[in-house]
């Protein structure tokens, strides 16, 4: 007998599930033994309800709450909420721009999770990108709760919690695809979906309102890497029972076609290893893209060269890949980069992290020439497969300027296949639309351009337009089955960590080193007497990225006079109350400084008492 037909009548029937999360230090309970005829076959699901008759059409009703990944490429987080019972779908970090000076990472504002703890059941992962996992742990730090994800995910959420002293705190729990947590009224189904990491994951969420379908990030891709296509099966099996809404990647909604499959990297691979002939070959590119990494430990096999791998973030990624079983290497091939000098070049294939350009990278070091394992030289041949992030071109562009000026031959995207999107273009986004044949449509991950190209999409689908919702992050997005409306605001934003500091930069002191970085710091400092109010030594002037002392001694010194002059008109009250004093020298001096230079550096008075 079919286990959903034979649960499918009486949604009081006995469901098997993997985990019951509960609340928070809530260990996994393992699932009862299904009975002998229900043993290899499809988990049981919580059953989509037929329609109701008018009068019923009202069911128990379901938030959905974004916190981070609409209007913006990053920082992934949304919330799902039902009667007491609350669980989170990634939660993930943005980098900074260039309005963000010193800021290291940019990552969700959890003050409505923090807020309502005690309803969180759970937090499922959908996939390991930083933009995904990367706020987890300051997440953790504040809620208590289990996590869910795949092997390959887990493994890296390990990783990170290991650097931030959390790992033995936190339940931490692998699902397979078609397997289903509970989460308290609602129910968690993982789907195997393609992307440019092993073991990502869409989302079924079952919920009294109806079905919800999330896809993470994905990609149509019909010959993986891993040798498991997407799941579409599945997605087309919950479109024929009914999905009330579906939430879709948008990042490539304005692109047509299809995405190439990551194999197309690896034929332009085994052209390029052809041509690099007897020189050492430099691979850049994305850490997590194990897919990458494994078509390039085939190429180097097949051509007999050795393996080094270079980059903290890389070797991380490469070492869990390989305990989990998801990269296939012969034995021998990687070698210590301390012994890469004992073999020719032309036995030698480098795996590095740098393929955007970062300061601190090891491609960029090795750019520099500020790299103290690796020289580029004449003998090298590098390749960086990556296409630039919007904002890192630049960088990009000065990390290949900088190689070639080494005498290297530097490959990059625009000019050979060597690499390829992870996430769905037009026509993939089109086939999600037509298997799962969704009631609502929420456009996610993107830009606001994405998220309108992909309501473009979906209107060429057939979906009227009043059902296809554009919304911000914060949005109280609410559904009872036959509605879907944003009904409220939460709290919502980003939260800058730099160093241990975490929130504690905000507009203003990123104005603040704005003002610094364009127009520089003046110090103004004077002595004076609090019993008295006399200036007993002062005013001296200091300049920091404003102008070079020695080369502006007429301007400095008649900055002085005027701040002599400014103190001798001061009353003694005046020089006896500091706040008013420092406004009006640092007054005087704004207006001077902007008369001579038309600059505007921030000045900063310092009242010595003696």
């Amino acid at each position: 007998m079919n286990n959903q037909n034979h649960n499918g009548g009486d949604p009081k029937r006995k469901r098997y599930v993997i985990h019951r999360a509960k609340g928070k230090n809530q260990k996994p309970v393992k699932k009862a033994a299904p009975p002998a005829h229900l043993h290899n076959q499809t988990p049981v699901r919580q059953p989509v309800q037929a329609p109701r008759r008018p009068h019923e059409q009202h069911r128990t009703p379901v938030r959905i709450i974004p916190l981070g990944g609409l209007n913006e490429i990053g920082k992934n987080m949304t919330v799902f909420e039902c009667s007491n019972d609350m669980f989170i779908l990634d939660c993930g970090l943005a980098f900074p721009d260039a309005e963000m000076p010193g800021v290291d990472i940019v990552i969700p504002d959890f003050t409505y999770v923090e807020r309502n703890k005690d309803k969180l059941r759970g937090i499922v992962i959908t996939h390991g990108h930083e933009d995904h996992i990367g706020g987890l742990a300051y997440l953790l730090k504040k809620v208590n709760a289990p996590v869910y994800g795949s092997s390959m995910t887990i493994g890296l959420i390990k990783h990170k919690l290991e650097e931030h002293g959390l790992l033995n705190k936190v339940s931490l729990n692998v699902i397979e695809s078609r397997k289903t947590v509970k989460m308290g009224c609602m129910a968690v189904e993982f789907i195997k979906v393609n992307h440019s990491i092993p073991g990502s994951m869409g989302m079924a969420i079952h919920t009294p309102a109806g079905v919800l379908v999330h896809t993470g990030d994905f990609k149509v891709d019909y010959t993986p890497i891993d040798g498991g296509p997407i799941d579409l099966a599945r997605f087309g099996e919950l479109g024929s029972r009914g999905v009330l809404a579906l939430m879709a990647d948008s990042t490539n909604a304005e692109r047509p076609g299809y995405t190439q499959s990551e194999r197309k990297v690896g034929d332009s691979f085994e052209k390029l290893f052809v041509k690099a002939g007897n020189r050492r070959i430099i691979i850049a590119t994305f850490s997590s893209n194990i897919h990458r990494v494994q078509q390039i430990v085939n190429m180097a096999a097949k051509n007999g060269r050795k393996i080094a791998v270079l980059g903290r973030s890389m070797i991380n990624v490469i070492t869990t890949a390989l305990e989990l079983g998801y990269l296939d290497v012969p034995k021998n091939t990687i070698i210590d980069i301390e012994n890469m000098n004992q073999y020719p070049p032309e036995q030698i294939v480098l795996i590095t992290t740098g393929s955007q350009g970062e300061p601190m990278s090891a491609l960029t070091r090795m750019a520099m020439h500020d790299h103290k394992k690796v020289n580029i030289t004449p003998m090298d041949f590098i390749i960086i497969s990556a296409t630039p992030i919007p904002g890192n071109e630049k960088h990009v562009t000065k990390v290949v300027n900088e190689l070639l000026k080494s005498g290297a031959e530097v490959i990059y995207e625009s000019m050979y296949e060597v690499h390829v999107s992870g996430h769905a273009c037009q026509e993939e986004l089109k086939l999600m639309l037509a298997l799962v044949k969704p009631k609502f449509y929420i456009p996610m991950h993107g830009e606001y351009k994405h998220l309108v190209k992909a309501k473009g999409l979906a209107m060429e689908m057939g979906i009227p337009k009043e059902n296809i919702l554009l919304a911000s992050i914060g949005n109280v997005i609410e559904t009872d089955g036959s509605k879907l409306q944003i009904v409220s605001q939460a709290p919502a934003g980003r939260v800058l960590v730099d160093g241990l500091g975490v929130g504690d930069v905000g507009s203003i002191v990123l104005r603040d080193r704005k003002h610094l970085a364009e127009d520089g710091l003046i110090i103004i400092v004077v002595g004076i007497n609090r019993a008295s109010g006399e200036v007993v030594s002062g005013p001296d002037i200091i300049s920091r990225g404003f102008v070079y002392v020695r080369e502006a001694e007429e301007l400095m010194e008649k900055a002085k006079q005027l701040l002599c002059h400014t103190l001798a008109e001061c009353s003694v009250y005046e020089l006896k109350e500091w706040t008013p004093l420092k406004a009006k020298l640092r007054d005087a001096l704004s207006d001077y400084i902007f008369e001579q230079t038309k600059r505007s550096p921030m000045i900063l008075p310092i009242i010595m008492e003696v």
